[in-house]
């Protein structure tokens, strides 16, 4: 049911990329745009502990993770419907951007849903079996799908082209809610101690039961300072290629492709060496892998070489993604899954607001290559925290 319902959200989205393009061929604003990108992470930041409380008292989680994302993937019909309704285009993109703002709560839903359930089906010994052909899958779907829509993009008359794609990308969603809920998982038993009392005692009962799990505020904090060298580099790469590197449009996309699809190389990869040498060498090889991608961008101009380290970063990069789930997952008490797994989310989302700000400050003032250097000296100090420091609680487990 999960690898199945990971093909119907490829086939879904697929429809992402062409979102911002589809309002930039409306006449959107650079800052219309950039709202797709900025709003999850807003709402997340907001609503992820909210989410979490509420999860964390319901007895069966998989109707809510599988109707959120339905709603969510719902959203490319409707905006595909939209310029049918209305004529007007600078209403039609008020219209469309109100459908993702309002997308952003299921969306939430989802992200701290998603580590709730896929743990559930995994188990403690098979995150990585699960995760890197889940991922793999939906990479794969998502890749031959993306190509097919392009095609279709440029032999259609705009903006009907546009509409067709999503009206027929969404049906991926009702391929995901159809598996997605039938998974069957044992009913939870809301834990009582955290929900009773004044909101005040709450908020304390709240408190004392992250501070009980030092494992996790251990983890989540490094966790959280690797993300955050990774998420300050997101809007300085493309136009380091752009104004420092002047890579052609061509190989920008050789670039962002090979690292894309060098991620399935990778999941299998890791997945490998996890039960070869366990969790903790992944963790240590990826997160210093990663930090080398930025440095070594910067120190060059050449596409060519900028190609190789992308793909060198989409290996590791597909393997940090597989190691922060299983050993968030592993810190996580799993009475209180929703809990702890919306505390994380929250965290991150804090540092995809925040960090691509600093980001683009620092390139204003050191230059984008120095920025990279900055992303990369950020990514290296939290392999660094790893490093120096192991929880004996947590140790691997490999049959």
């Amino acid at each position: 049911m999960v690898q199945i319902d990971a093909i119907g959200v490829g086939l879904a989205s697929a429809a992402a990329p062409f979102l911002p393009v589809f309002l930039t061929k409306l006449g959107a604003s650079n800052l219309q745009v950039g709202l797709l990108s900025t709003m999850p992470g807003v709402t997340g930041l907001v609503l992820s502990l909210i989410v979490g409380r509420f999860l964390q008292t319901r007895r069966k989680i998989v109707p809510w993770f599988s109707f959120a994302r339905l709603v969510v993937l719902s959203c490319y019909a409707l905006s595909g419907i939209v310029p049918f309704i209305i004529k007007e285009e600078a209403n039609q993109i008020i219209a469309i951007l109100g459908i993702w703002a309002f997308a952003t709560v299921p969306q939430t839903m989802v992200a701290v849903a998603f580590s709730v359930v896929m743990n559930a089906v995994a188990g403690p010994q098979g995150r990585y079996t699960l995760m890197s052909r889940r991922w793999s899958t939906l990479g794969l779907t998502t890749a031959i799908t993306v190509t097919v829509a392009g095609q279709i993009l440029d032999r259609i008359v705009f903006p009907l082209n546009f509409q067709l794609v999503f009206l027929g990308l969404s049906a991926g969603g009702l391929i995901s809610y159809y598996f997605s809920s039938r998974i069957q998982l044992l009913d939870a038993e809301p834990p009582k101690q955290i929900m009773t009392g004044s909101a005040w005692q709450k908020v304390k009962n709240y408190v004392n039961l992250v501070r009980g799990e030092p494992a996790f505020i251990s983890f989540s904090l490094k966790r959280f300072v690797v993300l955050s060298g990774i998420a300050l580099s997101a809007p300085i790469f493309p136009l380091y290629f752009v104004r420092e590197v002047q890579a052609s449009n061509t190989w920008i996309g050789y670039i962002s492709t090979a690292q894309t699809a060098i991620t399935l190389v990778g999941y299998y990869l890791w997945t490998r060496q996890s039960r070869r040498h366990g969790s903790r060498f992944v963790l240590l090889c990826t997160t210093f892998g990663v930090s080398l991608y930025p440095a070594l961008t910067a120190l060059t101009h050449r596409v060519e070489l900028i190609l190789l380290f992308a793909c060198l970063a989409g290996i590791f990069s597909a393997g940090l993604d597989l190691v922060f789930f299983d050993e968030l997952m592993k810190t996580v008490p799993i009475q209180y899954s929703a809990t702890f797994v919306s505390l994380a989310q929250s965290m991150q989302h804090l540092s995809t607001i925040a960090s691509p700000l600093i980001g683009t400050f620092l390139a204003d003032h050191i230059g984008l290559a120095g920025a990279l250097l900055v992303s990369a000296a950020i990514r290296l100090l939290g392999f660094a925290l790893f490093a120096l420091h192991r929880n004996p609680i947590h140790e691997d487990h490999h049959p």
